[in-house]
């Protein structure tokens, strides 16, 4: 008899907008202090070179129109507009800077860091789907946290997720079936060391991270240029304890993201073929 699915409280939509607020105030606050540092500052520039104070002033508004344009072009994105993707880098390096800094803003608004973590993955996701990514399931890496797994369970899967037995007590299983089924790679991690192991012996071209709002932040940034998707894991138990993740979530996703076998094969060949006409246009 087949196991009824179990009802779990499903973790609310982050808004993107959340985030993208915050950032921009952080960048608001980060403007007028460097102007307050600028017009302290003045007298004693002046006084080591005339130009000084200007130089410094034209390096500051560079510094604040450059935060702006990479907050303008996330917005874009997000709204569905034509954007620029080469700035997802500059974006990324402005979030490092300055999401602590949004961290302590938000507290003083009575948000919760969790939110906002939430809010950037939300948008985060949104820019891989917006970049329509498409890789072959061979090229795509699943990494999940240990904690998916049943703590009572005595088969230890992580390095090799095959040691899993499948009896249904937890998602692993379910995601060792899926790799199956799809033909990605599947792994879990004990921690970020152990994934950015997994992500440099794999060489994925695309990654998708299941974890905790924290943990696929820090993830997600860590692997750039290399594009990476977020999914929310399930913590009915408290974090770290026991999780689970919507299955369902999880494979609408890789269908996003994984390119049908028969129009990877067809790539393949047309590769192979446009290789071969070039070799013989050089013997020629």
């Amino acid at each position: 008899m087949a196991e009824p699915k179990k009802n779990y409280v499903m973790p609310g939509r982050p808004k993107k907008r959340l985030f993208i607020g915050m950032l921009s105030l952080t960048v608001i606050l980060m403007a007028g202090i460097l102007y307050a540092i600028w017009y302290i500052g003045v007298p004693g520039l002046a006084s080591i070179q005339p130009m000084l104070p200007a130089i410094i002033g034209v390096i500051f508004t560079i510094l604040i129109a450059g935060a702006f344009f990479s907050i303008i072009n996330m917005v874009l994105a997000v709204a569905g507009l034509p954007y620029l993707p080469f700035l997802q880098r500059q974006t990324y390096e402005l979030i490092n800077l300055l999401f602590p800094l949004a961290v302590r803003l938000a507290r003083i608004f009575g948000i919760h860091r969790r939110k906002l973590e939430g809010s950037f993955i939300a948008v985060s996701n949104l820019l891989f789907n917006r970049m329509g990514i498409r890789v072959p399931a061979d090229r795509l890496l699943v990494v999940t946290p240990h904690c998916l797994q049943l703590a009572s369970c005595p088969h230890k899967i992580t390095r090799d997720p095959e040691n899993c037995k499948r009896c249904g007590g937890c998602d692993i299983g379910a995601l060792v079936t899926l790799s199956h089924e799809m033909g990605f790679h599947f792994f879990v991690a004990t921690g970020g060391t152990l994934a950015r192991q997994i992500v440099y012996k794999t060489k994925p071209k695309a990654v998708l991270a299941i974890a905790c709002e924290r943990d696929l932040m820090s993830g997600i940034q860590d692997v750039y240029p290399l594009p990476a998707v977020g999914v929310l894991n399930i913590r009915p138990n408290g974090p770290c304890y026991n999780t689970h993740v919507d299955i369902d979530e999880v494979r609408a996703q890789l269908e996003k993201i994984i390119i049908p076998k028969d129009k990877a094969k067809k790539d393949k060949k047309d590769t192979r073929d446009t290789a071969e006409k070039a070799e013989d246009t050089k013997k020629q």
